[in-house]
């Protein structure tokens, strides 16, 4: 089922949230539900807050380009990508490179916003899995920047709240335009 993706302004999408203590057919339907929805709005990424779900929970996929990562380690084992995704996974930890880099981001949640990000350009994330399991996975260019991006949202942190402050200050009138369209909604 296609979920309603809520917008910018939404208090959800400021919260922490309250970490996955079990694993249920609740859940488990809320990751196929989320899933879909990442698909049907050509997402990467979907945090369980922008479903208006105040979880540790989130979902990737970067297969649709295979040559966006120039390496990826899981569990210490050189990985294919596609073997990997799409990835699902609940109260990740991060850990980051030294290296920072710029690359443009957008949002599901923020509409018709994009901006250049700098964010670190590697990333060693620890990713529960839902059958209990967990992965390690070490990894760069577009996979690590979205596993920061959607980890940014499970601590109430949207990629505007990245930006320097000069591009804050020039995307200042578009946000309030997004926080106003989204109140009347």
């Amino acid at each position: 089922m296609i979920l309603e993706i809520v917008q910018y302004g939404h208090p959800v999408l400021r919260q922490r949230c309250r970490k996955v203590t079990a694993i249920d057919d609740d859940l488990i339907c809320l990751v196929g539900d989320m899933l879909e929805t990442m698909v049907d709005a050509n997402g990467v990424g979907l945090a369980a807050p922008q479903v208006g779900e105040a979880i540790r929970l989130a979902v990737v996929d970067v297969s649709h380009d295979p040559e966006c990562v120039s390496y990826l380690r899981v569990n210490g084992e050189d990985a294919a990508l596609e073997s990997l995704m799409p990835l699902v996974f609940i109260n990740p930890k991060l850990e980051f490179g030294e290296a920072r880099e710029f690359g443009t981001e957008g949002c599901l949640s923020i509409q018709d916003l994009r901006a250049e990000v700098k964010r670190p350009a590697e990333v060693v994330a620890t990713l529960p899995q839902l059958d209990g399991s967990v992965l390690v996975v070490e990894t760069d260019g577009l996979l690590a920047r979205a596993l920061q991006h959607e980890i940014d949202h499970l601590n109430g942190v949207l990629f505007i709240d990245r930006l320097s402050p000069a591009a804050k200050v020039g995307m200042r009138s578009r946000l309030k335009m997004l926080l106003e369209r989204g109140q009347q909604s």
